[in-house]
């Protein structure tokens, strides 16, 4: 398979942004092993197939770097209609997709009986809402250059039993008239939730914004998902490496090199008798809830504690957990890696950097960053940075890639882990007071391609077999709450000369949970482990 490649003709002459320049991979998309319906162009939604479509014609953009531009799929197949138009920033390659659909039962889709002008752009560009017959609705805009109503078979509306309620999601554009533009998303993601986004756009105007995405009636996970010999071939394409700050202490190992190396599984009622853990996890209680009744902590002896602390970055693997997403048109490789340790945080009080002491500190440190990967082709479309309780979605367009490759770079942040697509500092909080986040690149880091082990994939689609330590409810580490007038008494100590309103306000952004040491539980426990990122 060659490169998937976002091609327009314009139509007119406007100034030069990067969305005017295609997205193009470093190298071409390998060829996938062969399996049942992944990367095969179409999916069935159940009487409804639907291809993605990355080919477009230019109706019109706005003058402004910040602006968006408006498309309309091109080179759409045989058999296929139009289910809405594209639209994107102008800051960024053009890198875009819709979907279109084919009626292969009959009845799944008709066109509209009349179209409403939804947004008047400019003298050259008009949005319009189709009316559809009773029975349907539109998923998508229309858009015409002149003030003339689109052909009624310029686009197709959707039977009901075929659609699921969207969302806005990210502002694209923000019209003179405050009317404002939004890509659009599935209102419910889960693994088994049944939207499918168009990608379309959507407009917030009470009588003429897009409320239905496509569903999947179908569901059959092996119809589009990939196979393993597939999901490792994936891995292989775009697996991150992920680099370590040059100063990082804590750094990451595998689940079994902690295990061995002295770790205590601690029961509340019996705390001193605490159990080693075995090497696979497998005399760990499973199954339950973060009822408080059983955690993890690191060897008593204080020299093997700190040591451990320190991880192993030779036996350090990433963990891969596989799901389905947005009707499973797309796939979500999650990758999942172990700290044995998170590191005490650093606060910047305008220009002076101040230790936090225990703050933020704790033990055991799971964090993640998902590719988003096209069931339809094979291309990677989104990768998501998970930043302590939050994220970032980044486009392909805007990620670093490995010289030459299709491979993603990420960066792990100084004491705390957590993941961001560039290096450099980054707040957390405002520019003059806050918690700081520093990345740089060095020669410790993590290549998950050549390191890792694939830990959960849909049953119907694998016969992956989970890790006992997986399914451990409880948490990794103690709980240990801080004393927080004795923690706040020594940063006053060590900032004689800062005013004390910097501190309260340092005080008004740390994150609760930084307030106490209190291990995490593990992956399978987080909300996203069934549900989308944000």
């Amino acid at each position: 398979m060659g490169n998937i490649l976002c091609c327009f003709t314009a139509t007119n002459e406007t100034k030069s942004f990067p969305i005017d320049t295609n997205f193009q991979f470093a190298s071409p998309l390998p060829s996938w092993p062969p399996g049942e319906g992944f990367a095969n162009e179409t999916i069935n939604l159940g009487g409804l197939e639907v291809s993605q479509i990355t080919s477009f014609t230019k109706i019109w953009s706005s003058p402004e770097d910040e602006g968006a531009t408006f498309f309309e799929p091109s080179l759409i197949p045989d058999g296929f209609s139009m289910l809405g138009c594209y639209c994107q920033t102008n800051n960024t390659p053009l890198f875009g997709w819709v979907l279109v659909g084919k009626d292969v039962s009959g009845g799944t889709l008709a066109s509209p009986v009349d179209y409403t002008l939804a947004l008047t752009v400019t003298d050259s560009c008009y949005i319009w809402l189709p009316t559809p017959p009773d029975g349907y609705k539109p998923v998508g805009y229309a858009i015409t250059s002149a003030p003339e109503k689109p052909p009624l078979d310029k686009i197709r509306c959707v039977r009901d039993d075929l659609t699921d309620e969207c969302e806005p999601d990210t502002l694209l554009w923000g019209a003179d008239n405050g009317v404002n533009v939004y890509s659009s998303r599935p209102k419910v993601r889960r693994t088994q939730a049944q939207g499918v986004s168009v990608n379309s756009f959507t407009i917030d105007n009470e009588t003429s914004s897009i409320s239905s995405c496509l569903k999947n009636n179908t569901f059959d996970l092996s119809a589009s998902m990939p196979n393993l010999p597939q999901i490792e071939t994936l891995i292989q394409e775009y697996s991150p490496r992920i680099y370590f700050h040059p100063n990082e202490t804590y750094l990451p190992s595998s689940t079994s090199w902690y295990f061995t190396n002295g770790v205590l599984l601690y029961r509340a009622g019996d705390e001193s008798s605490p159990v080693p853990v075995e090497p696979t996890g497998s005399n760990l209680p499973q199954g339950g809830s973060d009822d408080g009744t059983y955690w993890l902590d690191l060897p008593v002896d204080e020299t093997e504690r700190e040591r451990v602390k320190k991880g192993d970055l030779q036996t350090s693997e990433a963990y891969i957990h596989i799901k389905p997403m947005l009707g499973a048109t797309f796939t979500d490789i999650v990758i999942w890696v172990f700290y044995p340790f998170n590191g005490p945080a650093t606060a910047k009080l305008g220009l002076i950097d101040v230790p936090l002491g225990r703050i933020g500190e704790h033990i055991g440190d799971w964090e993640h960053i998902t590719l988003r990967v096209s069931n339809f082709n094979g291309g990677l479309y989104r990768v998501y940075f998970a930043q302590h309780s939050g994220g970032v979605w980044v486009d392909t367009p805007s990620l670093e890639f490995q010289n030459g490759t299709n491979k993603i770079v990420g960066y792990s942040s100084f004491h705390g882990h957590a993941s961001y697509p560039s290096p450099g500092l980054v707040v957390q909080g405002t520019d003059v007071v806050g918690l700081r986040n520093d990345t740089a690149k060095s020669g410790m880091f993590l290549d998950v391609g050549t390191a890792h082990a694939i830990m959960a994939v849909p049953g119907n689609i694998s016969s992956v077999v989970e890790p006992p330590w997986l399914n451990y409810a409880r948490k990794w580490g103690p709980k240990i709450t801080y004393e927080i007038g004795v923690e706040l008494e020594k940063l006053q100590d060590s900032t004689v000369g800062i005013v004390e309103s910097a501190i309260e306000g340092l005080m008004g952004v740390l994150p609760s949970e930084i307030y106490e040491e209190d291990g995490p539980t593990g992956p399978k426990m987080k909300d996203y482990w069934d549900g989308d990122e944000r």
